[in-house]
């Protein structure tokens, strides 16, 4: 189970916390257990200082703490504040990515039958879609829609989404893409096959939480040998 813990002080000596933090990362290197540290200061009183530390779990936080340079660092610590910090211990109960079940939700909604109605919930109106396949990338939500429209009307598809990693306004996801080749795909007749593809989608999120623009990475080589369009070039 993921542990947090929450540290509380308050100082007029932030730019020396932070020097005593950066010493902490670099002294442990290779050795600390702490998989995420946010640090940050109240709006309303900038001596209010609060730091959330990540681990993977509670026994991680302990063996993390018997480091010598810990304690270092801790004593440091103490000396910077105005008073003692408070530590708070929290088992993570619920840890919910909010740009991971949007990029989720847009894979699902690519292989959902009918006309894509799902994506006005997903896609900015601006996107913009950056695509190898394309001499120029695609703008606006119609044509996105178009473009997947097209990729729908050629191939019965699924997709499998195997990672997806999340930072700020990005994330990006590694997916396999299972499909029958059913219909016209530039200029490839139905062939029938049964062919697969994996790949990788770069996200950005904008203001309104929705997805600005898409940046595509594919086996696009691997699919057209598949579909047997490089069987001449082979002879």
């Amino acid at each position: 189970m993921t542990f947090v813990q929450l540290i509380e002080c308050r100082t007029s000596r932030l730019d020396e916390m932070n020097r005593l933090m950066d010493d902490w990362v670099q002294q442990t290197k290779g050795r600390r257990t702490a998989t995420h540290a946010v640090m940050g200061t109240d709006r309303s009183d900038a001596s209010h200082v609060v730091e959330v530390v990540e681990f993977p779990s509670y026994e991680d936080a302990m063996r993390n703490s018997n480091l010598p340079e810990t304690d270092r660092i801790f004593r440091g610590l103490v000396a910077l504040c105005d008073e003692m910090p408070t530590f708070i211990d929290l088992d993570v109960v619920r840890d919910e990515s909010l740009s991971e079940g949007m990029v989720r939700s847009f894979f699902e909604a690519l292989c959902t039958e009918g006309e894509l109605p799902p994506l006005n919930d997903l896609l900015d109106e601006d996107i913009h879609s950056h695509d190898p396949m394309n001499p120029q990338d695609t703008i606006g939500l119609d044509n996105v829609r178009a473009e997947f429209r097209m990729w729908r009307g050629a191939f019965d598809f699924a997709f499998t989404v195997e990672d997806v990693l999340t930072q700020g306004d990005r994330a990006c996801a590694r997916w396999t893409w299972y499909a029958t080749h059913q219909g016209d795909f530039l200029g490839i007749a139905s062939t029938g096959r049964q062919v697969t593809m994996t790949g990788m989608a770069l996200f950005r999120f904008g203001d309104n939480g929705k997805i600005a623009e898409l940046w595509w990475q594919h086996d696009q080589l691997g699919l057209m040998q598949q579909l047997g369009a490089l069987d001449a070039l082979e002879q």
